[in-house]
């Protein structure tokens, strides 16, 4: 029963990886053994699993279908394992998470010393990008997702939004000066515009009307795009703009003075977050309990609307 096990976790480290070499190293096995378990265990099933080239290993059509059963059965056997698991020590297992890049530098990484130091056992992989993860495709058991949620296969559990901030800094207001409204943003003040694919359209700077709290925008020419969250804030640190972003990518600039709040009345629409998960019967016990500690985390930064 082990050796299957052990089988299909590395059959599917070999397919996560598209490598032998890789998988062989990440595993800390050698190469030649790598590949012997994994032709035993095509053998064992009847069937060829992974299309090798001699630059490329790529899975076949009854790989994909085996992957997503391993998946799952690794899955349920994790967790029958953890079932009796009380203790915060004893909780184990791989957990694969992705979140933006400011979250992570900002929140998360600073405070997960004391999360490692209450569970031990459980392994972080930490994806850290601006782009929307497959989390399905992907093999993730957790997302941070702020924004919208459009995918097929997952849970959604939404735990409040960020508050939006209008942020520039000192030399910028020294150079074009600090606008007290909307109207006088129209006179020569410059926005820094952040697309997710750069040839993207921007909407401008968006607020929330005082009086029917209805969407506008308002056209601002720019001195530079950019298309990820560290060039955002970064842009705005060197003066090249106004930036409009989640309160926490912002707030540790606004303690120092680094960068400063402007037209607080006139907010961008606040932004949903949420903690997407692959659908299950039943949650692991080492995903719960990261879950809980993400959203307690995550709580200070939290508006209900």
């Amino acid at each position: 029963m082990q050796d299957r096990l052990q089988a299909m976790q590395i059959f599917m480290r070999v397919a996560e990886l598209e490598s032998f070499t890789q998988a062989s190293i990440s595993l800390g096995l050698s190469k030649t053994h790598v590949s012997n378990v994994v032709a035993l265990f095509e053998t064992a099933l009847g069937a060829r699993l992974l299309q090798r080239t001699t630059r490329t290993v790529r899975l076949t059509q009854d790989g994909i279908s085996c992957y997503e059963r391993c998946k799952n059965l690794l899955t349920d056997y994790q967790e029958l394992e953890s079932l009796f698991q009380l203790q915060a020590a004893q909780v184990s297992g791989r957990l694969r998470v992705d979140m933006s890049t400011g979250i992570a530098r900002n929140l998360v990484l600073p405070h997960l010393p004391e999360f490692i130091e209450q569970y031990p056992q459980i392994e972080l992989e930490l994806s850290s990008t601006d782009r929307k993860v497959d989390i399905v495709a992907e093999g993730f058991d957790c997302v941070i997702r702020v924004g919208s949620v459009q995918q097929e296969g997952v849970i959604a559990k939404k735990i409040g939004h960020f508050k939006m901030l209008n942020c520039v800094s000192p030399s910028y207001i020294a150079k074009y000066g600090k606008p007290s409204n909307i109207e006088e943003l129209s006179h020569g003040h410059k926005l820094i515009h952040y697309v997710g694919q750069l040839g993207g359209s921007d909407s401008g700077f968006e607020y929330l009307s005082q009086d029917n709290h209805e969407l506008c925008a308002l056209a601002l020419p720019k001195l530079i795009t950019v298309n990820n969250a560290d060039a955002y804030s970064a842009a705005c640190l060197a003066g090249l703009g106004i930036i409009q972003a989640p309160n926490i990518g912002v707030a540790k600039y606004l303690q120092t003075g680094e960068l400063i709040e402007i037209l607080p009345d006139y907010p961008a629409p606040s932004m949903p977050v949420s903690l997407l998960y692959p659908h299950r019967r039943h949650l692991s016990k080492r995903l719960q309990v990261f879950m809980a500690w993400l959203t307690e985390l995550l709580t200070p930064f939290l508006v209900s609307r």
